[in-house]
């Protein structure tokens, strides 16, 4: 299953990471009876991107999981999911449910380790609302005062960290992507993709 934010409403506001608000830009999650769920997110802010994936035990929990992953050297830590509430306001199979989910900021010292934020999104797509839902939280949490300059140091640490691995994150031409790529060996990696299906 994937997504945009096209179906969905939420609630949050302007944070630090950008002049504007933090945003999903995509996401797709795959889950089955005989698997861990796996969730992928490309979420925005101005002019800056951040993409993660993660698995775990569900749809939304692994989405939620992308999302920390992404955000981590943002936020130094992974929030703490405090209530999930899931509603629905109509009857039918196209009734639009509405999500609220409530966060505590991740376990640090002084003011961005205390604090509750609150997030809501609705939709037909319980699975974008949630997301959706669970961004709006973290918006309003980076949109504290006392976030402020979180993005900007992470990103000045990830441009530090790239130079001195020799990768400047410019582009390459397609010859000098192949180069790279040229060492890792492709008999390591064969993937069953049939084996899940059995036993």
């Amino acid at each position: 299953m994937t997504g945009d934010t096209g179906e969905t409403g939420r609630t949050g506001q302007a944070s630090e990471t950008g002049a504007t608000a933090l945003h999903l830009t995509r996401w797709t999650v795959s889950s089955g009876s005989n698997s861990q769920s796996r969730g992928a997110v490309v979420l925005g802010a101005g002019e800056r991107q951040w993409r993660a994936s993660a698995q775990a035990g569900g749809p939304i929990d692994a989405l939620y999981g992308a999302v920390d992953k992404a955000l981590l050297a943002i936020l130094g830590g992974h929030p703490t999911l405090l209530a999930y509430d899931l509603h629905a306001l109509d009857e039918g199979p196209d009734a639009v449910g509405a999500v609220v989910v409530r966060i505590a900021p991740p376990a640090t010292d002084g003011k961005r380790g205390v604090g509750e934020y609150r997030g809501e999104a609705s939709g037909t797509n319980i699975i974008a609302a949630s997301i959706e839902a669970y961004i709006a939280a973290l918006d309003a949490m980076l949109g504290e005062e006392h976030w402020s300059g979180a993005a900007a140091s992470a990103a000045s640490a990830a441009a530090a960290s790239a130079v001195a691995g020799g990768r400047s994150g410019d582009p390459v031409s397609a010859g000098t992507a192949l180069e790279r790529r040229a060492d890792l060996d492709e008999a390591q990696a064969k993937h069953d993709t049939t084996a899940w299906f059995e036993g």
